[in-house]
């Protein structure tokens, strides 16, 4: 059972599971007058991750955006946006209730939302905290950024706390991204083993409760920095856990040879 915090009463519950049917989820976009920044990034990857661990556990979920005026060219950045940031799409976005409760077939389930704003409709209604630091307030991967850094960045914090993002905290994600990235390529050579129990249960106990992710982080560090633990079971505790973090660990598997990790 998934629980989580409700950011309308700051108690604990937890969510339907709705297997008879879809699970269905609204996200609600902060109004903004130029490109998405990382309040966008972080409302995004805390559903999405929320959206991922609900499949994980058998339920099939339906989402929709809610974006503030959605002309075809905001839907277009948007779009790419989520694209780069590792976010699986929506079924539709909208910027009417009434249009998504169309396309959901109900009132949404789960609601996520940022900037403190949610409304009195049915629901959970999931908080994703607010991002402060000297971050860019635009992110785009047309200027650059590495928005799987962002989002490796942002899945370090708790999601409904505070969190804090700068340019060096982006560039010291791209470089633990990197270095996973090249290790496990280094790993998927060896012979595969299974994840070992301990960290399969721990991975589940921690996004169970409240997407716990920065305990699946340090669980990835400890899986790393673990000497008896066989090579192939580093690779699939690390793949088992992306298929929930959405960073492509994967990347660098079968590209040019890389040199051994150590």
């Amino acid at each position: 059972m998934t629980t989580i915090i409700d950011g309308r009463t700051r108690h604990a519950v937890a969510l339907p599971s709705a297997r008879h049917r879809l699970l269905r989820m609204s996200v609600h976009l902060p109004v903004t007058n130029g490109a998405p920044g990382p309040v966008h990034a972080r409302v995004l990857v805390v559903a999405d991750v929320l959206g991922r661990v609900l499949e994980a556990d058998g339920r099939q979920l339906v989402w929709a955006c809610l974006l503030p005026e959605p002309s075809p060219e905001r839907v277009r950045t948007m779009q790419t946006f989520m694209t780069a940031l590792g976010v699986h799409p929506p079924a539709v976005f909208t910027g009417s209730g009434e249009d998504a409760l169309d396309v959901l077939g109900g009132p949404a389930d789960v609601n996520v939302f940022g900037d403190g704003r949610h409304d009195a409709e049915p629901g959970t209604w999931v908080e994703a905290g607010r991002v402060d630091g000297a971050g860019p307030q635009g992110l785009t991967p047309a200027r650059g950024e590495d928005l799987l850094a962002v989002r490796l960045s942002l899945l370090g914090h708790p999601y409904h706390r505070p969190a804090t993002l700068t340019p060096d905290d982006v560039v010291g994600a791209e470089r633990r991204l990197l270095r996973w990235r090249e290790r496990v390529a280094h790993w998927a050579c060896s012979p595969s083993k299974p994840v070992p129990p301990e960290f399969g249960r721990a991975a589940a106990d921690a996004l169970a409760a409240d997407l716990d992710t920065p305990a699946v982080l340090d669980l990835l560090l400890r899986a790393e920095e673990a000497d008896s633990m066989p090579e192939g079971a580093k690779f699939e505790t690390f793949v088992s856990l992306d298929r929930i973090l959405g960073v492509e660990l994967m990347r660098e598997i079968g590209r040019a040879p890389l040199p051994e990790a150590g």
